[in-house]
């Protein structure tokens, strides 16, 4: 279905091919927009300026086989700059070594919807929020974190250490007591 000469006549700003391809994406986007908010209206405007970015860049996308890899960064990007320029003040937190025990990803999905992970990972404070999404969620690990965000390894680091936590407390709440860690540090 997506090949080159549906991306150039999406380029050519075909409206059928555009709406196609918002089609493809949509869900993929507006799932990676919920997780980096704090509601669905701030969700809702990081998709549309995603999907801005998206339709504004298809000339620059290189292989047409990394399409849904290129969108997804361009939504985590947006979702930083949107982060970036909505803060009015970032709390300044100093390292603290990272619990080992504690949160698994795996086995709290299967306890919850999707919905209801989306939720608790946004009850979260917005630095927690963007931390735990870009480091779990995304992979990425915390030097490539201080980066993006302008912010140390170390807080990076303790961010996620309190993200865990926070989480951990709202999974009690839920009656989800066990839980291990399978990721990375």
């Amino acid at each position: 279905m997506i090949n080159d000469h549906f991306l150039k006549k999406c380029i050519q700003k075909d409206a059928k091919a555009q709406r196609m391809l918002y089609d493809l994406l949509s869900s993929r986007v507006m799932g990676i927009s919920m997780r980096y908010s704090k509601d669905r209206d701030e969700a809702k405007d990081i998709f549309q300026e995603a999907f801005i970015k998206i339709f504004k860049n298809l000339n620059k996308l290189k292989e047409v086989e990394y399409l849904e890899r290129w969108a997804k960064k361009i939504t985590v990007n947006t979702a930083i700059n949107h982060f970036k320029s909505n803060k009015k003040h970032y709390e300044s937190l100093h390292f603290e070594a990272l619990e080992h025990s504690g949160f698994v990803l795996d086995d709290i999905v299967e306890m919850l919807s999707q919905e209801e992970l989306v939720r608790l990972i946004n009850k979260l404070p917005e630095g927690f929020r963007m931390v735990f999404n870009l480091y779990i969620v995304e992979g990425y690990n915390h030097k490539e974190i201080g980066e993006m965000l302008n912010i140390s390894e170390g807080t990076s680091k303790s961010q996620l250490s309190r993200a865990k936590t926070a989480l951990k407390k709202e999974l009690k709440k839920l009656g989800i007591n066990h839980y291990e860690y399978h990721g990375k540090g």
